[in-house]
């Protein structure tokens, strides 16, 4: 799950929880929200600023047309019920407060006993994430998805992090299309020739592992797979460059490269962030070309989940105060992985 430069607030949470402690980050979360408000997942001033267009949107007549494709325009679908979690499954601070938590204000850097629980959880959100794409096809309702997703996380004990997390409803993302991030699973069938991504956060024995992927639905076509294909390289470019020391901005740098090089637009409203025992806290990973200052640290771990466009970089948010959308309906894609920054360079834990 994603967040958002609107969302960072600055709030503060303790600096030292177990086995990980959080070392003072060179940038100030406070610092980069006065720079640039920007839109995180989003804010409600961000929604009540586009709901002029989102009504727009959904009440023209040709609400479903989009030029130079078959493919119609993303609508939403029923949501169901949230699912219950087994009281013994350990929770989340955040479940009991529909309020957003904020953004912790240090690194998280983990001991022995810390990584390897890290490792844990990471490797549990993977398996989630590999089993939900096994159900991508026409037809499949993302809340079914959402319906697995959940209950093979609470079989393994780990409690779903998007559940109740500022009160989002539901224990998956499920970004379809022109969906940039933090779309609710609902009764829309997916159809053939659709792209999804599937946003998957566990959290295992108090740590939470965090990862994302897109995958096809039936025959996508060729402007589809190249977007997908080249968001991924992003991703792993930007992997093979962290190491102990490394300015997070060339993190940027090496997305905003790559992008370019193809055309395609990156999405400045939503950042990586590090993730442990905390959902979000510092640092704060922009995926576009930027100057904020700060090194990685060994042991430490963080997300990098970088989002291409095919047409415009602005979003619009549905009234679920969750889904974003891409303004012009263009495409988008988005991959995610938890990060350990090692001696040698990163340890990809999802």
């Amino acid at each position: 799950m994603v967040v958002s430069v609107s969302s960072i607030q600055p709030r503060f949470i303790s600096t030292l929880i177990g086995d990980c402690r959080f070392i003072q980050p060179s940038h100030s979360l406070h610092r980069l929200f006065r720079y640039n408000p920007g839109n995180k997942h989003v804010s409600m001033q961000y929604s009540r600023r586009f709901s002029g267009l989102t009504d727009l949107l959904f009440n023209r007549r040709n609400v479903d047309e989009l030029p130079n494709t078959k493919r119609k325009r993303l609508r939403p679908g029923e949501i169901s019920p949230p699912r219950p979690v087994p009281e013994h499954i350990q929770r989340p601070p955040y479940v009991k407060s529909r309020k957003p938590p904020g953004i912790g204000s240090g690194f998280e850097v983990h001991g022995g006993k810390g990584i390897e629980k890290m490792r844990a959880s990471g490797r549990l959100a993977a398996q989630v994430l590999q089993y939900a794409g096994t159900l991508v096809k026409p037809g499949t309702m993302t809340d079914e998805i959402d319906q697995a997703v959940h209950q093979m996380i609470i079989d393994n004990g780990a409690y779903p992090s998007p559940l109740g997390y500022g009160g989002f409803p539901k224990s998956v993302c499920t970004s379809v299309n022109e969906c940039i991030c933090h779309g609710i699973p609902d009764s829309r069938p997916l159809e053939d020739g659709d792209i999804v991504n599937i946003d998957v956060t566990v959290y295992l024995n108090g740590y939470h592992g965090d990862t994302s992927a897109m995958f096809f639905v039936g025959n996508v076509d060729e402007e589809a797979k190249n977007l997908v294909q080249v968001t991924k390289e992003c991703l792993d470019k930007a992997i093979s460059i962290c190491a102990p020391g490394v300015e997070f901005n060339k993190i940027g740098k090496t997305i905003h490269d790559l992008a370019d090089k193809h055309r395609y637009g990156v999405v400045e409203q939503f950042v990586g962030h590090g993730v442990g025992r905390s959902f979000h806290s510092d640092p704060v990973i922009l995926h576009h070309r930027n100057n904020s200052r700060g090194q990685m640290v060994l042991n430490q771990t963080f997300t990098i989940e970088p989002m291409l466009t095919i047409g415009s970089i602005e979003g619009v948010m549905w009234d679920d105060n969750w889904t974003v959308v891409t303004e012009d309906a263009s495409l988008s894609a988005q991959f995610e992985h938890t990060i350990l920054i090692t001696q040698d360079g990163a340890e990809i834990l999802t």
